[in-house]
């Protein structure tokens, strides 16, 4: 019934922010379409280090990540001219398709003030038929997501299907992505139409099967099982899956199917093919140094 259990394992992006990152992991490469999962936050965020906290421009191909702040704002740029502050309980869609480059920074000292920086980034690898799509961006306002509530159970649907919900955010294969909170006692399951399914528990602790699980642990559960969730206390969970996409490699920020296509892209970003953000085209990171190490090194760009 339970596959495996990932451990989050801490990283710093830069100084007063660290990030819980959950997946890919080494046993567990991915969850239906989703190929990187980040937990950022909470951190007060102090005004003396607010750009240090800059992700600055930098590339993607064959993903889309997705942006879901629970505190905080972030203001999003890409190549394609878009600016787009980010805040809690939007859904923010970026196709990277066959190629982009965007920015986060935290720009708004006052609109954080007395308040926390919580986000969960994650990226979800574009089936082969769009993996070279034209990049595009949308961003989904909290109240064209779907809310469900019942006793104990509050959950919105952040993209594609799951317990009879539906949405209108456009996704490029079958999945689910799911905000849920659950009020300490409470009882919930896992939507049975998807083929791989997994829990991030992001806040509070849960109970599967006698066994108790806490913040920052992932559950992936086995097809067809159909757990009993038990809230120990109040708890915040992030359901993810859908159906597997195959083998994708993954170097850096760049996903693909195929290897040699990781390698164009690694020229195509030396050499200034993939666009900077119009407005923020000053600075930006450079492709790392290629040690020919396995995928998924070198890490990822954090809040990426």
């Amino acid at each position: 019934m339970l596959e495996i259990v990932i451990e989050a394992r801490k990283a710093s992006l830069a100084p007063g922010m660290d990030v819980r990152r959950i997946l890919p992991f080494r046993l567990r490469r991915m969850v239906g379409p989703f190929i990187f999962m980040d937990h950022a936050g909470p951190v007060d965020v102090q005004p003396q280090l607010l750009h240090s906290m800059d992700v600055l421009p930098h590339p993607h191909i064959g993903l889309s990540t997705v942006s879901y702040l629970f505190g905080g704002q972030v203001t999003h740029r890409d190549s394609l001219g878009v600016e787009q502050v980010i805040r809690p309980g939007e859904v923010n869609w970026m196709t990277a398709g066959s190629g982009i480059a965007h920015s986060e920074r935290f720009e708004d000292p006052a609109a954080l003030a007395g308040g926390k920086l919580e986000m969960i980034q994650t990226w979800v690898a574009l089936p082969e038929k769009d993996e070279e799509a034209q990049p595009s961006f949308d961003n989904y306002k909290p109240e064209q997501l779907p809310v469900f509530t019942d006793s104990g159970v509050w959950m919105r649907l952040i993209a594609g299907e799951a317990f009879g919900l539906k949405n209108k955010v456009k996704t490029h294969s079958p999945m689910f992505y799911l905000h849920v909170i659950l009020d300490a006692g409470t009882r919930f399951g896992l939507p049975s139409e998807h083929t791989e399914r997994g829990m991030y528990v992001a806040k509070g602790s849960i109970e599967v099967s006698g066994h108790t699980y806490a913040a920052g642990q992932m559950l992936v559960f086995t097809k067809g099982a159909d757990p009993v969730i038990l809230a120990k206390e109040t708890a915040t969970l992030m359901l993810l899956g859908g159906e597997p996409l195959g083998e994708r490699f993954i170097w850096w920020n760049f996903v693909s199917s195929r290897k040699e296509r990781i390698e164009q892209a690694k020229a195509d970003w030396q050499q200034g093919r993939i666009l900077l953000p119009p407005t923020d085209n000053l600075e930006f990171v450079p492709l790392p140094e290629d040690r020919s190490r396995p995928a998924g090194n070198p890490s990822p760009q954090a809040l990426s």
